[in-house]
């Protein structure tokens, strides 16, 4: 006998800003095109049925667009009450057309991505599975890089040290920032960070986007001889030719596409062959429903895939990727949830709580700013 469908009840959104201990710089910061990050906003949004399931979800902004996104999701949040949970795609498409207006990506999909996110969560927390196991895990476990210690506010003695922590915990890699005005200065960094780890060590590096095609192409003959696993960001993340004649030129793999905002670029990214590897945001693309769209086209291109940030949400994702992918380490999230992710020997472990395996923690509800509930 089937089981009568479930409706959504209510939906709840709160509004969360993530206070960082130290302001963040990156080489944008360097460069003059950002300020040091000092928080992050959060669009959390948890969805509730009307047998008694529930799912939580989120969406993030650094720097600007946290107000944005929360005003663009209490537009369109009253949309799925009454639906049927189960039916994510079609609800995804539903919320789209509800925004259609101002488009297909950026704002109005990570705004979707926040409540398409929490109805994935409720699915797999109804199933009594984790996320991965939901999608269909290939592994229970992903290999991890570290990024938070190696931004380019810390100097480089801490910066070895941050590294030499990461490997004690269990982290596998260490990516290190570089895209500083002075190309010297990186290769002297980079030199460090090699000679500090060994060369064992997986190690990476990300220039977020601040580099010419020139610069690029000089650096990354340059950064040959250190045996990296990839170059990230070398250039403006739209310059997909640029990309595509550095991934031809080097031996190093070059790795993009983070700040992609749907699928549709990243798939203008993959048509112009501009990356080894990519590295897709589901908050940012619009939530998990395209998130698997998109790791379709990529395996099928047998890309390899390392998704950028919010590693809660991406271990799931990554572990049911058909090729060995990476997932990004950064411990900034933790303050929000209750549950800690586990690393050993050089991979993070796919929770075996139901789900994604988050819950907000009492110091979310102190950060939150606005809440939103629909009637």
């Amino acid at each position: 006998m089937m089981t009568p469908a479930d409706r959504v009840a209510r939906v709840r959104l709160s509004s969360v800003y993530l206070p960082l201990d130290t302001p963040v710089s990156d080489a944008k910061v360097l460069t003059g095109r950002q300020r040091p990050m000092t928080e992050i906003a959060f669009l959390f949004a948890e969805i509730t049925s009307e047998q008694g399931h529930e799912g939580i979800g989120f969406a993030y902004s650094k720097r600007a667009g946290g107000p944005g996104q929360y005003a663009h999701a209490k537009e369109i949040a009253n949309d799925l009450v009454g639906e049927d949970p189960n039916d994510i795609a079609r609800l995804w498409d539903k919320l789209c057309w509800a925004g259609a207006s101002v488009g297909r990506s950026g704002l109005a999909v990570q705004a979707i991505a926040a409540l398409d996110i929490a109805l994935w969560d409720m699915k797999a927390r109804r199933a009594a599975l984790p996320l991965a196991k939901l999608l269909g895990a290939h592994r229970d476990s992903v290999r991890c890089y570290n990024t938070s210690g190696g931004f380019l506010h810390t100097p480089v003695e801490q910066v070895l040290e941050n590294a030499t922590a990461a490997l004690e915990r269990g982290i596998g890699g260490v990516k290190i920032k570089v895209g500083q005005p002075d190309t010297r200065a990186d290769l002297a960094r980079v030199r460090a960070v090699r000679e500090h780890l060994g060369d064992h060590v997986p190690l990476m590096v990300d220039a977020n986007q601040q580099w010419d095609r020139p610069t690029a192409a000089r650096m990354g003959r340059a950064l040959e001889e250190y045996g990296l696993v990839w170059i990230e960001e070398p250039l403006d993340a739209y310059d997909h030719d640029g990309h595509a004649a550095l991934a031809a030129a080097l031996d190093t793999p070059i790795a993009t596409g983070e700040m992609l905002t749907s699928v549709g670029e990243h798939a203008e990214l993959i048509r112009a062959r501009g990356a080894d590897i990519l590295q897709p945001d589901a908050p940012r693309i619009g939530g998990i429903t395209p998130f698997l769209r998109l790791a379709a086209l990529a395996g099928h291109e047998r890309l390899q895939l390392a998704p950028h940030f919010a590693m809660e949400i991406h271990l799931h994702l990554a572990a049911a990727y058909p090729l060995e992918p990476w997932v990004e380490h950064f411990e900034w999230l933790e303050p929000l949830f209750e549950e800690r992710l586990e690393i050993r020997d050089g991979r993070m472990l796919v929770p075996e709580r139901p789900g994604i395996g988050v819950t907000l923690s009492e110091r979310a509800a102190a950060w939150t700013a606005e809440r939103f509930e629909t009637p």
